[in-house]
């Protein structure tokens, strides 16, 4: 077995986003956003290249997974720098084997090594808890755009650079390039081969009828849950 992790580069652009379209294809909607969200991502300020990586199994493609720059609003006044991640994914027929946790943590290693001090997403604690992820709540901050009442326990952190949110509270922040509108995604959706849109038990949103723009992060959170 030949597993490598690097890079991205502009070549592997529409296998990337064919990727996570498979990976993500009738989950969470009928069809999917998240090839989409890849492919506008790349071009905001936000998207960090150094961070935006691919793995390889004896050369095929099978994972992928990206970092944003964002922040917290501390109830001080400061502006605290963290990031933010995905979409994370492996393609269909290699999850749950054990490769999107060599992702992660592999992506998580570089994020450090280049001095970031935390990472503040949405996703299922029962797999990132595995790499070192908590409760955000745990850290002291909160989730934008959620009351106190609401359940947060989508929203999780890691430290990075261990004390790095020591006396921080306040509230995290989304990059807004993470909210797509589901029409334009529609429009670059046929850019590919037709795929079935279906309605299936369990899902979480309506394609005919979704009006925000990759939303809730709860959206967001579930397409980072696609990766055990």
């Amino acid at each position: 077995m030949n597993l490598i992790i690097r890079n991205e580069t502009e070549a592997d652009y529409r296998a990337v986003e064919n990727l996570v379209r498979e990976s993500f294809w009738n989950v969470y909607r009928p069809g999917c956003l998240e090839h989409y969200v890849m492919h506008v991502l790349r071009d905001d300020p936000a998207f960090i290249k150094e961070l935006d990586f691919v793995m390889e199994l004896d050369g095929e493609l099978i994972g992928q997974n990206i970092f944003m720059k964002t922040r917290i609003d501390a109830d001080d006044g400061r502006t605290i720098d963290v990031l933010t991640m995905g979409p994370i994914g492996i393609a269909p027929a290699y999850k749950r084997k054990g490769f999107g946790k060599k992702l992660l943590d592999y992506s998580l290693e570089r994020a450090a090594e280049m001095g970031f001090g935390a990472v503040l997403f949405e996703g299922n604690i029962g797999f990132y808890g595995k790499s070192g992820f908590d409760y955000a709540r745990a850290f002291g901050i909160r989730y934008h755009d959620l009351d106190p009442d609401e359940d947060d326990s989508f929203f999780l952190c890691k430290e990075l650079i261990p004390g790095y949110l020591n006396g921080v509270t306040g509230v995290y922040q989304t990059p807004a390039g993470y909210y797509v509108d589901p029409d334009d995604a529609e429009l670059f959706d046929a850019t590919f081969p037709p795929k079935e849109k279906r309605k299936l038990p369990g899902q979480l949103f309506d394609w005919m009828n979704c009006q925000t723009k990759c939303n809730t992060e709860r959206d967001k959170s579930q397409t980072n849950q696609l990766v055990s």
